[in-house]
This record gives structure tokens, C-alpha cells and sequence, in this order.
């Protein structure tokens, strides 16, 4: 892969690429919709990511070509503007780094040529937007030689989002590319930013990603209305305890409350939310504990959870999801990510991972009348430069 990002950058630009940059896609493994409220998630890197080839300029002008958006072409901008243009497409995810980076005080000495090739799927609930702005993010700072902590970079990139693009998502997509480790998903403290990590069961078990083809934009979505029900939620709490998050509230504490909510559909948002970081624990501790078994029982509630309380699941994921769960050798699969379309996943034993993949295909086209696609993923390392852009 990296030969051809190289030889692909080299054929945009007329010119050597001088360094070269990796930033890893993500899966949460369990731990959903609970970053924004103050709680734990439970995410790994996957080894699919955005390679980023970059060559310094001599003016003011930032020059960005993506291979999975050729029919963009290069995307020409000058340094000194770098405001949000929606025609822009993709390329608002790197100039939005290098915007943020300079309302900071960081400002790039020249321009550059970045040449970004992806191969995780576009729209799939991976988080190639964030690791388009790890990437970015890093070479940045390691052309600039800036010398600013990953966790810096990572609080940028979610800056990115936020602020520039205008979507209110959580930290853990940035944070989980940014500090991933091989074979490892990361138990990720939100309110904190404290993170430990747990190994994955990849010896017994295959990660089995199955996206549902059926694309979904966040900022089109309805994940700012849940954003915003979480937030109501936490006001009726915070007048009976004093508390910054709804997932400072334990299971127990919630039982007691709940009725102070009177709106039905706000109380589910929130039910889901706090019964998600009591299993995310729950989860990590049955993974210690080698008892795969119930570490399945709870990625199959987490769905459940997700389909009737925060409602953002929906006929594509619930087939992928309620299917894999009947297959034999799995022992829990849920949809991952922010919903409305995307992916699920499944842990599988490996000797079973292909009839279970042949089996979902099946019944996900004649339910749906699409065609998933599957991808068996490995917890990889996070954002990074690799070696030898100089010599292909």
C-alpha cells in the first residue's frame, strides 16, 4: 500500500512525496452514545486507515487530492483562507486541521501537496473522517516540527469536527486513532481522558465487520437531536444529584430517578445511555476474565439497547445484527458506531466466520434488497508516520 500511495502521489503532482503518514479507521466494541455523556467507550483501531503523502511547497498554497474522490480533482486553497466551503466536499476534514491548528497559533510555515488514499469504506460508521484528521494532524505537527502531544493533536481533531464541520461528536473517534494498539481496544474514561487497555479475544475469535452499504452523514442526522435529548435528560437529573454527566448516574441511582422524567422518549435516551456504561465495564471485565460468553450477552443487549431506547439502529443494521446473532460460533454482534446506516459487528470463531459471513450476506440482500459487505478486522496501532517516503 505504501508503494502505490507514493507512486500514486508522485503521478498527481509531477514529484516525490517526502513523508508519509498513517492514520488508522476505528470500531467501538461496545460503549455506545455514551462519550458525550461523560462515560466509558470501549474502541479499538483497525489496521484499514488514510495514508497521507506530503511534500512541502514554497508558497502560501495547499494543494489536496484524495483517490477515493478523484472525480474532485485537486483541490487548490490558499493557506491565508482556509474558511469552511461546502463544495469543498472531503477535503473541509484536512483544512479544517490545518483552520483549527492556526486559530491555535500554529501556523504552517509554506503550503503543501497531500495526496490521501483510503481504504475504509466512505460513510460506513469507521470514522474515516477522524482518521483523515489524525492524519492531517500529524504531519502537521511532525513536518512543522511542533513537537504537540497526540493527546493535543486529538483534542484539534475533534475541534475539527465540532467547530468547523459542525457535527457535536464525542472524543472517542479521535482518541481512539490516535492511541491505538495492536491487538488491544482501549477502555477510554470520557470525562477524564484516563484510558487503560484490554486484549481482544483475536485468537478464539474473528472481528467480523458488516457494513450495510447504506451510507449515512452525521451532520444530516438525527445524532445532534440525540446529542440534545441526553442534554435535557441531564438538566431534570441535575436537579436531584449534582452531577456534570448522565453517566455519573450508576443503574441504581437511575432506577430511583427515572420517573422525574416525564417525557417517555427523553427517559428512554437516557436509560439507554446509562445501562451502556454500566455494561461497557461489565464488558471489560468479563474480557480480563476470559468469559467470552457473557462479553457476547452484552454486545447482543447493547444492540437491543440501541434498536428500542436510543433508536438509531433501523432495518439494515438490525438484520446484519439479529442474523449474525442465530449464526453458530458467534457469540454477540451489535451495530457499531453513530447509527443510521454504517456497520455492525460480530466476534466469531474463526472456523465458523465464513459460513456466518455467507448466511448474513444471504438474508441481509432478500430483507433488505442490498448487498453487505464484510471486512475481518485486526486491532492496530494508531496514527503515525511510516517510514521510507523518500524511497520507493
Amino acid at each position: 500500500m505504501n508503494r502505490a500511495v507514493l507512486e500514486e502521489f508522485e503521478q498527481q503532482y509531477s514529484r516525490q512525496a517526502e513523508r508519509l503518514f498513517f492514520a488508522p479507521g476505528r470500531i467501538n466494541v461496545i460503549g455506545e452514545h455514551t462519550d458525550y455523556n461523560g462515560g466509558f467507550v470501549f474502541p479499538c483501531a483497525i489496521t484499514n486507515g488514510t495514508y497521507a503523502a506530503a511534500a512541502g511547497r514554497n508558497d502560501r498554497q495547499l494543494r489536496l487530492v484524495s483517490g477515493n474522490f478523484l472525480d474532485k480533482g485537486v483541490i487548490a486553497l490558499p493557506l491565508d483562507d482556509l474558511s469552511f466551503q461546502p463544495e469543498d466536499d472531503w477535503a473541509n476534514y484536512p483544512k479544517g486541521v490545518f483552520a483549527v491548528l492556526a486559530a491555535e497559533g500554529y501556523y504552517p510555515e509554506t503550503g503543501y501537496d497531500i495526496y490521501f488514499s483510503g481504504n475504509i469504506p466512505n460513510g460506513a460508521g469507521l470514522s474515516s473522517s477522524a482518521s483523515i484528521e489524525l492524519a492531517t494532524a500529524v504531519l502537521l505537527n511532525e513536518c512543522e516540527g511542533w513537537g504537540l502531544s497526540m493527546k493535543t493533536l486529538v483534542q484539534y481533531a475533534q475541534q475539527v469536527e465540532n467547530k468547523y464541520i459542525g457535527v457535536q461528536t464525542g472524543i472517542m473517534d479521535q482518541f481512539a486513532i490516535g492511541f491505538g494498539k495492536d491487538g488491544h481496544a482501549m477502555l477510554l474514561d470520557c470525562a477524564s481522558l484516563e484510558y487503560d487497555y484490554a486484549p481482544l479475544p483475536t485468537k478464539k475469535y474473528t472481528i467480523l465487520i458488516m457494513n450495510t452499504n447504506k451510507s449515512r452523514e452525521l451532520a444530516g442526522s438525527a445524532y445532534n437531536e440525540r446529542r440534545a435529548e441526553c442534554e435535557e435528560a441531564l438538566a431534570e437529573m441535575q436537579q436531584h444529584r449534582p452531577i456534570t454527566g448522565l453517566c455519573e448516574l450508576s443503574v441504581e441511582e437511575w432506577n430511583q430517578l427515572s420517573h422525574e422524567i416525564n417525557n417517555e422518549t427523553v427517559r428512554k435516551r437516557a436509560r439507554h445511555v446509562i445501562y451502556e456504561h454500566d455494561r461497557t465495564k461489565q464488558a471489560v471485565e468479563m474480557l480480563k476474565a476470559e468469559n467470552y460468553e457473557a462479553f457476547g450477552r452484552l454486545l447482543n443487549e447493547s444492540h437491543r439497547s440501541l434498536k428500542e431506547d436510543y433508536e438509531v439502529t433501523g432495518l439494515e443494521l438490525d438484520t446484519l445484527a439479529e442474523t449474525a446473532q442465530q449464526q453458530p460460533g458467534v457469540i454477540g454482534a451489535r451495530m457499531t458506531g453513530a447509527g443510521f446506516g454504517g456497520c455492525a459487528i460480530a466476534f466469531v470463531e474463526h472456523d465458523q466466520a465464513e459460513e456466518a459471513e455467507k448466511i448474513i450476506a444471504a438474508v441481509y440482500e432478500k430483507e433488505t434488497g442490498r448487498k453487505a459487505s464484510f471486512y475481518k478486522a485486526a486491532a492496530g496501532g494508531g496514527a503515525r508516520e511510516l517510514a521510507g517516503a523518500g524511497q520507493k
